[in-house]
């Protein structure tokens, strides 16, 4: 892919605490000089976006979620958060992505970056959230051609305005029509090297 154009270099986005993000905090990162979610923030467990993700399933949209462990303390931050092997849940996410994503143009182009998160010993390679959300997050920001995430050099959320994420080419938009809100991942198995384009356009 190309370099990114960078809309504003002076800005640092922090972004919210989150597995394989929305199209929206890519959107918002992508016009900045450096960008990264921040996970110091006390645990929540009413918050189920940070450990769960969207995608366009063969019949809408589907929810996978990273089961954690509870925590120690009521008081822990999200980056002391541990993930649970649970149900085998990287068997059950990898299926699913297949299942979703298989006859897209760029699945296989893109699958086996993501394997190391989708597959047995997961849980000892990442053993807690912020890993394996930094692990995803790093082979998606490497894919779309953006810099690595770094942490805030001020500890202020400054975020340049966006334009919402419009529709873009998905495999079922024929039956399913579009669907809206999806992981970042949705946009890269679609639009592969044009999902650059895609972000770029939503930059005001």
């Amino acid at each position: 892919m190309s370099p990114r154009p960078v809309n504003h270099p002076e800005i640092h986005a922090v972004l919210p605490p989150r597995l394989c993000a929305g199209i929206e905090d890519y959107a918002l990162a992508w016009g900045c000089g450096s960008s990264g979610q921040d996970w110091t923030g006390r645990f929540d467990k009413r918050d189920k976006g940070t450990h769960r993700f969207m995608i366009a399933d063969t019949r809408g949209p589907l929810a996978l979620t990273v089961p954690i462990a509870k925590p120690e303390s009521s008081r822990c931050r999200w980056d002391e958060v541990l993930i649970s092997a649970h149900g085998a849940w990287w068997d059950v996410h990898r299926v699913a992505l297949e299942s979703a994503y298989g006859r897209t143009p760029y699945f296989e182009f893109y699958i086996d970056r993501f394997l190391p998160m989708l597959t047995v010993g997961v849980t000892d390679r990442f053993p807690r959230l912020m890993y394996l959300a930094m692990a995803w997050d790093a082979q998606l920001r490497d894919i779309l051609g953006m810099p690595p995430s770094s942490p805030s050099p001020h500890g202020m959320p400054v975020i340049p305005d966006v334009a919402p994420p419009g529709p873009y080419r998905q495999v079922r938009q024929d039956k399913l029509g579009f669907i809206a809100g999806m992981s970042i991942l949705d946009l890269v198995f679609n639009l592969g090297p044009e999902a650059q384009i895609y972000l770029h356009n939503l930059q005001k």
